[in-house]
């Protein structure tokens, strides 16, 4: 079974009486922290977007300081075309791609590459202009994880030994609506329900059984992930459909409110991210807005076109936005960071095609489309990258990931490299 760090240091017994703190101990344990810096922090990635689901990282402590040929690479694996990212927790890394036909989910050690196990099932690759396969990312939660195949199939495996716990094909049984690229929102757990993206406005899971505890209309889901908010003290969570935002209860789906928001093509793709009470959208053709949203109703504080994500989300750092905007041609895809109270253009800068980007202690962290790996300090004023190298080759829109210390890249062929960046 996969052990919970963090519970393994809660529940420790520590063998100390209070007579055992002698002034001897004291003065070894104050010799031992007091005059040394802050030590370096490292950090799980359980789930799409990180712990908080801000695609933000707390670890610190990591380096920029590379060789010109960049991170040394500690391994490299091959998990079949897609674009999905990847999840880690207690020193094992999940993932999934397509090959002849077959999705695989892959557990991976985390340090080494080591295949622990792998699960297959037939899934099409439909790669309806790119190359197809899986776009969600697998959830880790407990001793169990949990996906969604783009075909509709909800799986949930014993992270140990990849064993199904459950599996239910979501089209077949509850007739849900495919949309034309498949199914791309990655599983939210809360609680005991398992939320996913897959009708107008979610779908409900028992977490432990499978059973569907409630679904929505079976028009299209859009391609974003759930995302939960707080509404006036009530938890709830965000659904984005082809065509509009959903604010729902997750106990029962009831919709708190429905907002508007149609594009061409219906690709929602973009989560929305949560300022208070706040969200800002954005999609590639649309553009950008940021909302205000209460119990019954929302409304538009500001909306332009000055950043429009593809399927890549922002990210949110001490009041800006940093993301790919992909409203201009495909030779002009630019990295831009905007202003969250005025949606003003504060820089823009060319060369990362429909790349993606990640942060952690005050840096960003991008890929290219074209597999250049650069961080960036994470500043309104202009851009200014810290250290920059060619990391890997072919298409990649997958977003990379920073956990303990080692930065994760993919392409979508399927090519999975990991970079060690751990401050030394």
């Amino acid at each position: 079974m996969i052990a919970h760090r963090g519970h393994r240091i809660a529940n420790a017994a520590y063998p100390f009486s209070h007579t055992a703190f002698t002034p001897l101990l004291i003065i070894s344990l104050f010799t031992a922290f007091a005059g040394f810096a802050p030590q370096s922090l490292a950090d799980d990635w359980p789930r799409w977007r990180g712990p908080e689901l801000t695609g933000i990282s707390k670890e610190t402590g990591w380096t920029t300081n590379w060789p010109k040929e960049g991170p040394k690479q500690l391994w490299s694996s091959s998990v079949g075309v897609g674009f999905s990212s990847v999840s880690v927790a207690d020193g094992r890394l999940f993932t999934m791609g397509n090959r002849d036909g077959m999705d695989t989910v892959f557990c991976l050690e985390a340090e080494t590459g080591t295949e622990l196990w792998r699960h297959s099932y037939p899934c099409e690759l439909d790669p309806i202009y790119y190359e197809g396969g899986p776009g969600s990312t697998p959830t880790i939660d407990g001793d169990n994880v949990f996906i969604l195949s783009k075909r509709g199939h909800a799986i949930c495996f014993s992270g140990a030994d990849g064993g199904v716990v459950w599996q239910k094909n979501l089209t077949n049984e509850i007739g849900v609506t495919k949309p034309r690229w498949g199914f791309a929102g990655s599983p939210l757990v809360e609680g005991d329900l398992l939320l996913l993206n897959a009708g107008e406005s979610g779908t409900a899971i028992d977490k432990r059984s499978g059973k569907i505890v409630w679904t929505s209309a079976t028009n299209a889901a859009g391609y974003a992930s759930p995302v939960p908010v707080t509404i006036d003290n009530e938890k709830c969570v965000l659904i984005f459909s082809g065509k509009s935002l959903f604010a729902v209860k997750p106990g029962t789906g009831q919709p708190i409110w429905k907002r508007d928001w149609e594009t061409k093509w219906d690709i929602n793709a973009a989560d929305p991210i949560v300022l208070g009470d706040r969200l800002f959208l954005s999609s590639f053709d649309r553009g950008c807005a940021l909302i205000r949203f209460g119990t019954h109703e929302t409304s538009a504080i500001w909306e332009n076109k000055n950043m429009g994500n593809h399927f890549n989300s922002c990210v949110l750092w001490n009041g800006y936005f940093y993301g790919v905007d992909g409203n201009t041609d495909q030779a002009r895809k630019e990295l831009r960071c905007i202003d969250s109270a005025s949606g003003a253009v504060k820089w823009s800068t060319p060369g990362f095609g429909m790349g993606s980007v990640t942060a952690a202690d005050g840096k960003l962290i991008i890929l290219s489309e074209h597999g250049e790996l650069v961080i960036a300090e994470a500043n309104p004023e202009s851009f200014k990258p810290i250290a920059r190298a060619q990391v890997m080759g072919g298409k990649c829109w997958t977003v990379p990931v920073l956990a303990n210390g080692r930065i994760y890249c993919r392409n979508a062929k399927g090519s999975l490299v990991c970079l060690d960046v751990r401050g030394k």
